[in-house]
């Protein structure tokens, strides 16, 4: 049985402006996500929360009779319960209780793969199972004998079990402080490459996978489910002039995810931060598109990201093969009336609507800040114009009358020596970004 909470009167948006039965709708998709059978789910109004069990009196023994009636055995809260309140409503209730935290936690323990993902979740969960030692079993009563003569009254189990939880902690902490070295240093050697890296960040179910799949012609796992995925995926996709950046699939956002997975995946994350360009991906065909983009807005601020002012993001306007031709026009339309700056591209990564202005943007973000330049080459160089494509982007070819091949090479301004150095005809032409406000 899943249970949604919401504060207020019946009816009445939550503070993300995202209206209960659509937050009843995500919570039963989260149960699912991990193959649970979701035989009731109900919305709940609350004037208050109660301290004790953080539903009234009247809806818990609503719910406890539901229970034995249905022989229902979970009870998934749809909100952040203290370890007390979850403890005393599977008493009353007769029936285990978890609530929001807990099951993401479960989901991103079920969807794991790697090592690295392994140890995320097992650090996510652990830092939540510690906080929820309270005195629930009888187990948990029980003494250990402490050391000396006399003794003493020595460790409870509680203690004992937390001291190695915080032990385990410890240990997969510098597991994971070996995972964040590695990836630094595979960020390093990508830039001595060096391919620019381009991030996928969205709210779970946003149809990141799919696009993935779309840019990189991969088979990474894409289903119609949450958090489908969840470890990391990098590929290498080609943009329109030839070059090419390295793809980071990361792992999907949702609403009041909890802080220990940020922490936990903070490794991972970091991908999104030294990124050159983050596409944050939408499914505007989703009900809660609004609510759902200012969730991942706000994850990426508490990255150190700020969406307005960040200028390496772009928004992905995703799924629209599943709105009416009217909605997908207007939709348009207000993309088109936005500064170049901030316009987001409209596309299907199913259908592939949209894909070549996608890669267009991405190519015109990366180049905001390189500069281009002319070289002139012997038609018969054809290391030189090798050379020339793995190492910039080649934006036009023109063989000259007296038979020589004239480039219009755009590169990134820390390579402008390098070309010097190995061509003898270079000339250099404005910046991408004062010749685009020219």
């Amino acid at each position: 049985m899943v249970v949604t909470p919401t504060l207020g009167r019946k009816g009445a948006v939550d503070d993300s402006g995202r209206p209960p039965e659509a937050r009843l709708t995500e919570a039963v998709g989260l149960a699912e996500a991990i193959d649970l059978d979701v035989a009731e789910s109900h919305l709940v109004t609350l004037s208050e929360v109660r301290p004790a069990t953080f539903l009234g009196k009247g809806k818990v023994a609503e719910f406890a009779d539901l229970v034995r009636a249905s022989g229902i055995e979970l009870v998934v809260v749809d909100a952040a319960l203290t370890p007390v309140q979850q403890r005393n409503l599977e008493k009353e209730l007769g029936a285990k209780v978890l609530d929001r935290t807990g099951l993401i936690l479960e989901i991103f323990g079920r969807r794991a793969r790697t090592k690295e993902g392994v140890l995320q979740v097992e650090h996510a969960h652990l830092t939540w199972q510690k906080s929820r030692l309270v005195r629930s079993w009888t187990h948990l009563e029980r003494q250990r004998g402490g050391f000396g003569f006399l003794g003493g009254p020595g460790e409870t189990q509680i203690e004992a079990d937390r001291r190695v939880i915080g032990e385990r902690i410890l240990k997969i902490e510098r597991e994971l402080e070996q995972v964040k070295r590695t990836r630094g240093l595979h960020r390093a050697g990508r830039k001595r490459v060096p391919y620019p890296v381009v991030a996928l960040v969205g709210y779970t179910n946003a149809g990141k996978s799919t696009l993935f799949n779309r840019l990189t012609r991969a088979e990474v796992t894409a289903a119609d489910m949450l958090f489908a995925t969840l470890d990391p995926t990098l590929r290498q996709i080609r943009l329109p002039h030839g070059a090419h950046a390295i793809l980071s699939d990361t792992v999907g956002f949702i609403s009041e995810l909890p802080t220990q997975l940020i922490a936990a995946f903070r490794a991972t994350l970091e991908e999104v931060l030294e990124a050159d360009v983050i596409l944050h991906v939408r499914d505007v065909s989703h009900e809660d598109a609004e609510a759902q983009g200012s969730d991942v807005r706000s994850v990426l601020r508490d990255l150190g990201i700020d969406p307005e002012t960040d200028g390496r993001l772009i928004e992905v306007w995703n799924k629209v093969d599943r709105l009416d031709p009217e909605i997908r026009q207007t939709l348009a339309a207000t993309a088109a009336r936005r500064a170049e700056a901030a316009r987001p591209v409209v596309m299907s990564a199913l259908t592939g609507e949209g894909e070549e202005a996608l890669l267009e943007a991405v190519e015109n973000r990366l180049s905001a800040t390189r500069e281009t330049v002319v070289v002139i080459l012997e038609a018969t160089d054809g290391a030189g114009e090798n050379w020339l494509r793995r190492h910039g982007d080649v934006m036009d070819r023109m063989v000259e009358p007296e038979g020589s091949v004239r480039f219009t090479v755009r590169v990134e301004p820390e390579r402008i020596e390098g070309l010097r150095r190995r061509f003898a005809r270079v000339e250099a032409t404005e910046p991408e970004d004062r010749r685009r406000r020219a």
